[in-house]
């Protein structure tokens, strides 16, 4: 296998924004083949992260401010509406409440989550509330969350969010193509999504709940990343079983390994439960552990979080204050 088109060992691992984009490789189904992932011992070693792995004090404040900026901040409801979406906006431009930032001394830094995801239907309102921050808008596309409409009708619903201003497309595959082995289905399917993003960089939603096997979430991610894909998503959300370490650490290697074969760094975006800035602290060791620091970036990190948010700005005004406020002190929307 002969993939690489950078040399990793002369470049950083992390080359801010000067990273280069993923251009897809031919579908190597005897690199897929050879994909195994063990259960117990990907459990085994994501049990021991927590334990070992804490940070206190201000080096905690540090990572959660660094970890509000890797949020997609979003909503996803089907009682979305304009009005929500614009004050889901308002709190992406002012994520954390001016009195705490200042009493820690951040005040002037330039704090944002990585982006807002929201339905097509308001993917212009969204763009029109951010004008002018710099925070990109990410649409779910592709009949989100089953995406089991005709294949032209989710091309032609990419390409419309792209049009109304979205930066980011998170596009979901047919777990059917995955669970019967359709390997060149499932690559063909995510070739003509990435060709239907344009510049706008496409994120892969698994839906790794609905996969049976973490040797298949593995493959999955594989096929994916050799379409075109700028990063693998774990779920949508709306699956019984979301985002977990174990299936995190499975898609990670496949990132590392991906990378190994090709100089090409892809994103990583864990959806779906991701709720406690404890836990996104786990998710932040695991991917420094497994990845390096450099991934701990926007374009190479992302929780896909609703309510994540609420939970670091009460634990960052606890490290000032030494006590917790409640959640209507720090409204969503």
């Amino acid at each position: 296998m002969s993939l690489r088109v950078v040399d990793p060992h002369s470049a950083p691992a992390h080359t801010g924004p000067a990273h280069q984009r993923n251009p897809g490789f031919p579908l190597d189904l005897d690199w897929v083949e050879r994909v195994r992932m063990n259960r117990s011992a990907l459990e085994r070693r994501a049990a021991t992260l927590p334990g070992r792995r804490t940070v206190k004090k201000d080096w905690q404040t540090a990572w959660l401010l660094k970890a509000i900026t890797l949020i997609d901040l979003t909503t996803l409801n089907s009682d979305d509406t304009p009005g929500r979406v614009e004050r889901l906006c308002a709190k992406a431009r002012h994520p954390v409440r001016q009195d705490i930032l200042e009493g820690l001394g951040v005040a002037n830094l330039p704090i944002h989550p990585g982006a807002v995801c929201v339905y097509h239907a308001f993917v212009k309102t969204a763009v029109a509330a951010l004008e002018g921050t710099g925070i990109p808008v990410a649409a779910v596309s592709t009949a989100f969350p089953h995406g089991l409409a005709p294949l032209n009708t989710r091309l032609m619903e990419i390409e419309a969010s792209v049009r109304d201003g979205a930066q980011e497309i998170d596009i979901v595959i047919e777990r059917q193509q995955v669970l019967n082995g359709d390997w060149q289905g499932l690559y063909d399917q995510i070739r003509a999504m990435r060709a239907a993003c344009g510049d706008a960089h496409i994120k892969t939603i698994l839906g790794t709940g609905e996969l049976a096997t973490l040797t298949n979430v593995a493959k999955a991610s594989l096929v994916c990343m050799l379409a075109g894909a700028d990063f693998i998503k774990t779920s949508t959300g709306k699956e019984k079983v979301n985002a977990n370490l174990p299936t995190s650490l499975a898609m990670i290697r496949m990132i590392r390994w991906f990378h190994e074969e090709t100089g090409i760094e892809i994103g990583y975006k864990p959806a779906g439960g991701i709720a406690s800035a404890k836990l996104a602290l786990d998710y932040m060791a695991l991917m420094k552990e497994e990845l390096g620091t450099g991934w701990l970036e926007p374009h190479l990190f992302r929780f896909g979080a609703s309510s994540l948010l609420t939970d670091i700005e009460r634990q960052l005004e606890h490290n000032l204050t030494g006590h917790y406020a409640a959640d209507y002190r720090m409204p969503m929307v």
